[in-house]
């Protein structure tokens, strides 16, 4: 492994970006234009994991020196799965349905170099509160925030409102399972102290 090797994160989330760099993970974030729809799983993790390594795939074949990581968070309940509301109509009664019940949100991560490949998955529970109201959240849904999240909210804002407790790694409901992510990474031969940590990237493209 080349210690000066480029990260790349094959996202163009600025909330993944930075969960990267306040790690001492200095990346440039390219996204990669995947169509989500064009695939489908029976299983949730599975579905996760195949679409950060499409990610990560698409990305890594333009880059083929670099270290790519792809990610990508699907919530789902005992159902099936659902993603990012598709109106705020949409919005307002799913979570409404989830009400004073438990989902989980399953985070897929590939991390693809020249040398090797490291794909896994991280799964946290997430419960509701039973007491919310129909203009609680209307008022929420209306704020914007969660528009564009797995399950519709963002727990590290006004989304806490929403939520009674997390069971598992808050990391991976805020988008990413940084603690898995560096243990992979310092599995590959990084560790801090490499360039003031592993920072190996300080380019702002793809934002």
């Amino acid at each position: 492994m080349q210690l000066h090797q480029q990260i790349i994160l094959a996202s163009s989330s600025p909330w993944r970006r930075k969960m990267l760099e306040d790690a001492g993970v200095a990346c440039q974030a390219i996204a990669s234009g995947f169509d989500e729809s064009s695939v489908s799983a029976e299983k949730p993790q599975e579905l996760a994991v195949l679409l950060a390594r499409k990610k990560a795939q698409i990305v890594f074949e333009s880059h083929p020196g670099s270290i790519v990581i792809g990610a990508d968070q699907v919530a789902h309940d005992g159902e099936g799965c659902f993603g990012k509301p598709s109106s705020p109509e949409d919005h307002l009664e799913r979570l409404w349905s989830l009400r004073g019940k438990e989902h989980w949100l399953t985070t897929g991560v590939a991390i693809l170099s020249p040398d090797e490949q490291r794909v896994f998955s991280v799964k946290t529970g997430i419960r509701f509160r039973s007491d919310l109201s129909r203009s609680e959240l209307q008022a929420y849904v209306e704020s914007g925030e969660g528009s564009e999240c797995a399950g519709g909210y963002q727990i590290e804002g006004r989304g806490a409102w929403l939520i009674e407790r997390v069971t598992g790694d808050w990391f991976n409901v805020v988008g990413l399972p940084v603690l898995e992510v560096v243990s992979v990474l310092r599995s590959m031969g990084w560790k801090m102290g490499h360039s003031k940590g592993p920072r190996l990237a300080t380019s702002k493209a793809g934002l």
